[in-house]
Formats: C-alpha cells, structure tokens, sequence
C-alpha cells in the first residue's frame, strides 16, 4: 500500500516524531510505501509529493517543525475538491491519506472522507482544544516553553517593580494559559472560558503589589474581559474563515496602570510557543499515535482519527472532535483561582 502523509496548518513539535512513528512502523510491519504531501492541504491538491524512504526519517523525532512544510490551503478553494485530489491520488498510486493537523486540518479531512476519500487523521495542537483526546502533542512543549519565559518576566517584573503581562496561545480555550500560569505561580490567569471584569483584575494585582510583590498576569489571546463583546482580534481571518486573534495584553495595560499606579508591560509570546525541538513527553505521545494512525489504516478505519484516553491510544470518528472545543472546566479554574491576588 502507497500511504501519503501531510502535515497542515500551524507547526508545533512533535509533528516529525508523528512522520518518523508512521513511517517505521509502516515499513517495518507492513512493507508500506510512503510519500509526503508538501506544505500541507497545498500538496495534496496539486499533487506536489517527496518520497519517504526509511532513511528520510532518521533521527527527525527531535527535530521542531515539519520536514514537510505546512500551509493554511483550504483544499475546496484554489482549484481542489475531491475529484482533483482523487485524481492525483490515482495518478500517484496513493491508497490513502494521512491527515495531521488541528480542528481546520481535520474539519476539512472530514468533508473529503465524506466525498469518498480514504483519510484518517491524527489530532495536533499546541492549544489542546481538540474533543475527544485527553492530549495533543505539542500542549506540553508550548506549555514548557510559555512557564520559562514567564519565568523570566518575572524576575525584570520584580527588579523594576512592575507588573508583568504575559500573553500566551490557545484561541479560544484557555489550557496554555491555566497550565503555565499555575506552574510560573502567576497572580492572576485569565482565560477566554471565564468573564473577568478589569476591576477584579486590578484587585488581584493591587492585593499582590501589596504583599511587596511584582504582580504577574498571565492571559490566553482569546481572553475576553466583561466590557469586551469578543476576542481582541485586528489580523482579520485566516483561510478556513477565523479570526487571527493576539494583542489582548496591550490593550490590558493602560487599564491595569490607570487603576493601579503601577508601571504595567506587556509581553506577547507569539510563535515561539510553536517553534524549537518537542519535550519528552511530545516526542513519545506523537510517536504512539503515528503508529496508530498506520493502524487504523490497515483496518480501514477511514474518517477517524487517533486520540489519547487515559494512557491508551483510541480510534474516534472525526465528528466526536469536532463537534465542540474541549475548553478548560469550571473546576480546574476554581482550582487556580485560589492562589489569585
């Protein structure tokens, strides 16, 4: 069987461990053929493909990034859908896909199984949002990478006695956020699950400036304050129709200064949550679940993707991860909202 593997939407690490996993396994077990679908959705409608030999995918599982590129190509514009890319599948000898990416990724991995496509699909997300999996490889690593530069806001925070805003990823859920606030040990964490007023915010800073403390805030891009009706987002939509959202911490210092005195900085960490080499537990997590996904292949498992339940890897259909975004539990709020202020 010709297998072809693409990877879509933003990178994350731990992508290269998924290729590595699938391939091996594939090869070894099997005696699969695999190519790489290049930049994403992008690859896959124009038939643009490398070949996967085991030798390609040696000593990649640490490697950050995709050795296959990505792009933000929604496959049903720019001259796709599913005939043409059956029609270079047939072309090419490719029997079946294999979908890595996010809710966009899988969301249009669906629609193209739905028209007839042979596609499984693999769950990847630094923002941890996708139902149905417990984990996305990638959460961890941006979770590690967002507490060590907290980290170091904190100490310029408390040698110039400021109050220091961290604004991390996460769209519309707030896991980034709740994870490397509670681990920096942030003053406050504000989430786009949770309504907060500015006057709370500003009663949380004002108790731990008190203390003789440099205030921490820590903030998911998606955060929307009681006053606001929306996520702050001026980047307008992405490809698949969404806003690009970021900037929310600039707009929270001239109020958190005005109401407290206090010098407020803002600093929004961005790609680099998404960039450099994957934790441990990344590079094991997405090496399982490549290897299912050839699995799930070789039970003709089409229109389901691979997630974490517990400790085991499952096999869930695309709409039980697309119908909702898994967002943070009051409970585990309530849980960080005790070491507030």
């Amino acid at each position: 069987m010709k297998i072809g593997i693409l990877t879509s939407g933003g990178d994350c690490p731990g992508l290269n461990a998924v290729i590595r996993g699938a391939v091996l396994k594939g090869i070894a077990i099997h005696g699969h053929e695999f190519v790489g679908f290049l930049d994403g959705w992008r690859g896959v409608v124009e038939g643009d493909i490398i070949d996967l030999p085991r030798t390609m995918v040696r000593g990649i599982a640490k490697q950050g990034g995709t050795i296959l590129g990505t792009s933000r190509t929604n496959p049903f514009d720019n001259g796709g859908g599913p005939e043409v890319i059956k029609a270079h599948m047939d072309r090419l000898g490719i029997d079946a896909i294999i979908a890595i990416g996010g809710e966009g990724t899988l969301a249009a991995a669906k629609r193209l199984t739905d028209a007839g496509l042979k596609i499984v699909g693999v769950p990847k997300t630094v923002d941890n949002d996708l139902d149905a999996t417990d984990y996305t490889f990638g959460f961890d690593t941006a979770v590690q990478i967002a507490t060590e530069a907290i980290d170091r806001l904190r100490t310029t925070g408390e040698s110039h006695h400021r109050c220091m805003i961290a604004e991390v990823m996460g769209r519309h859920v707030g896991w980034i956020a709740l994870h490397a606030g509670m681990a920096a040990g942030a003053h406050a964490i504000l989430i786009p699950e949770q309504k907060v007023s500015i006057e709370q915010i500003t009663q949380w800073v004002k108790e731990a400036h008190h203390r003789g403390r440099a205030p921490l805030v820590v903030v998911a891009e998606g955060f929307i304050p009681e006053h606001m009706d929306g996520a702050y987002s001026e980047r307008g939509l992405d490809t698949f129709g969404r806003p690009r959202l970021g900037g929310i911490a600039d707009q929270l210092v001239p109020e958190l200064e005005a109401r407290t005195g206090i010098e407020t900085r803002a600093t929004i960490l961005g790609h680099i949550q998404r960039g450099g080499v994957p934790s441990a537990f990344d590079r094991v997590l997405a090496t399982r679940l490549g290897m299912a996904a050839i699995d799930s292949i070789m039970q003709s498992k089409w229109g389901t993707m691979v997630a974490l339940k517990g400790t085991e890897i499952k096999h869930v259909n695309f709409h039980e991860a697309l119908g909702q975004l898994k967002t943070v539990p009051q409970q585990r709020y309530d849980e960080a909202a005790v070491l507030f202020g």
